[in-house]
């Protein structure tokens, strides 16, 4: 469960060492619950805590509470109930079961074998790993103490074993996921492992100078859980203070990159709680945006100043731009046929419609690319004119594609609104462009070649504009209710902002 949280980005590396922590506490309490089959006694009130006493009135109040009751929370509480009886009937049954091996020879030959602390640890962590539970692997041992065979000094390390084995649950799920899950599955593993290491040696070093005789008695439910609780709560003690340490050396071990592993944020497992998968993917659209609009502003200074390496950085965007669109929308597919809301169906087709626009802007930044390192490898140069047309468009469709990505980070209606008005400008722009470059071909200061590269330029940027304009329109509908959507639009993208358009437009004149 930390693994899923923290690679959901719901939970820090930080704040999973002190839940893992946490957790390895908790743990006991079923060593505790499985403990009460093995008490013995005729007093009245310890036969009440007897689980022979209480297990079937537990499993008839559960069986009665999930198949009559129609209230899903009370269901809930009669399976736990079930649950809880079968087992302690299963501890019970395990515990009779294995009673008999006490008399076999070779039985108490291998628990001789096992007394060695370092056997013991790997056969704990052995058994653990494979049923993959510490829980159920100590119930085992309490069962098998039983027999009267086990003692404590043997007991004691199988234990510190089981926490270790119990770390493979946790490095299985951190497969597939982001670095700081696997990083929180390795701080479970460096947390037992180096509480077990010195728990064992200050063992050793205590029994060699004070000759602890209570590692000579025979283990039993009670004294299996009282171990299991002291080896969890002294590691959790020593190493609370060192958990910024914890933390260190599991990023010494997975190593940090340049890029950012944002795409594993898309947890499958959060599709069952839509609300939390839809913010998720709305923080990687938010990524995806400011990847496309970076590789808009990289590829237009490309134009007049071209650069190889700057132009491979535009292709790494537009290859992330890539793969947040089909990360983002398969996950969106897959959330789609989830029992979806009325506003996180409309939320999540708006997110596929959205992701569709942000990759196209990202490839035409690719096109754009292309042209300036068509121009520089033929050395081709635009007349000054040209260049002071392009420019203004440019620096145009540069700020609506920021408008638009930042009305989308902030949800921004007022924001979103004025990128319509600027999208006419830049239409306005490219038809006076054409005329212009008409001109100039006529009378031979540009040649065809040229205006091919032109042409293009101008033809890109244009639809560039038109995405934006896709893109603001879709934050305005994701925003209010879609009665009376038309006029609203029309109402909040013209009204407020005629001013906007006028001076806009200003900047045409001035141009022609």
């Amino acid at each position: 469960m930390v693994v899923g949280f923290v690679n959901s980005g719901i939970m820090t590396l930080k704040q999973a060492i002190h839940v893992i922590m946490g957790a390895n506490v908790g743990t006991t309490v079923t060593a505790w619950i499985l403990s009460l089959t093995g008490i013995e006694g005729s007093n009245f009130f310890v036969k009440l805590l007897k689980p022979s006493s209480f297990t079937p009135v537990l499993a008839l109040i559960g069986i009665i509470y999930y198949l009559f009751v129609k209230n899903e929370k009370k269901k809930d509480i009669g399976l736990i109930l079930l649950g809880f009886a079968t087992l302690i009937y299963g501890m019970e049954g395990m515990s009779a079961a294995v009673r008999p091996l006490g008399e076999i020879e070779e039985f108490r030959n291998i628990l001789l074998i096992f007394s060695n602390p370092v056997l013991g640890v790997l056969l704990g962590a052995l058994v653990t790993s494979i049923i993959q539970s510490s829980s159920a692997s100590v119930g085992i041992l309490q069962a098998l103490s039983a027999t009267g065979h086990v003692t404590m000094g043997t007991a004691i390390p199988i234990i510190m074993g089981q926490n270790i084995g119990t770390c493979v649950t946790a490095l299985i799920s951190s497969v597939g996921t982001n670095k700081n899950a696997r990083r929180a599955a390795l701080v479970h593993l460096y947390f037992n492992l180096i509480g077990t290491v010195v728990f064992l040696v200050l063992l050793t070093i205590l029994k060699a100078i004070f000759n602890f005789a209570f590692l000579d008695w025979t283990a039993n439910h009670i004294l299996i859980a009282i171990a299991h609780s002291i080896f969890n709560i002294f590691c959790t003690a020593m190493l609370l203070p060192f958990s910024g340490l914890l933390e260190k050396l599991a990023y010494k071990t997975i190593k940090e990159d340049n890029k950012k592993d944002k795409v594993s944020l898309l947890d499958p497992r959060l599709i069952s709680t839509p609300a939390i998968a839809i913010n998720r993917s709305r923080e990687i659209a938010k990524e995806m945006a400011y990847a496309s609009m970076n590789a808009i502003k990289q590829a237009v200074a490309l134009v007049n100043n071209y650069d190889e390496k700057e132009a491979q950085n535009v292709k790494d965007a537009e290859q992330q731009t890539d793969r947040y669109e089909d990360a983002l929308g398969t996950y969106l597919v897959k959330l789609s046929s989830q029992n979806l809301s009325a506003q996180d169906s409309t939320e999540s087709a708006k997110l596929l419609f959205l992701i569709g626009e942000f990759e196209r802007i990202a490839d035409y930044a690719l096109e754009i690319v292309d042209s300036a390192r068509e121009m520089y490898d033929k050395k081709m140069q635009f007349s000054e004119s040209a260049k002071r047309e392009l420019g203004v468009m440019m620096s145009a469709v540069e700020e609506a594609v920021e408008i638009a990505v930042k009305a989308f980070d902030r949800n921004d209606i007022l924001l979103a609104a004025k990128v319509d008005p600027l999208e006419e400008v830049i239409d306005e722009l490219k038809n006076a462009m054409k005329k212009k470059h008409i001109k100039r071909l006529q009378s031979n200061k540009c040649t065809i070649e040229m205006g091919f590269v032109y042409s293009d330029l101008i033809t890109v940027l244009e639809r560039i504009s038109d995405h934006c304009s896709n893109i603001a329109e879709c934050v305005i509908e994701m925003s209010h209710d879609s009665m009376n959507m038309h006029s609203y639009l029309y109402k909040v993208k013209h009204e407020p902002i005629m001013n906007f358009l006028n001076s806009s437009k200003s900047i045409l004149r001035n141009m022609l």
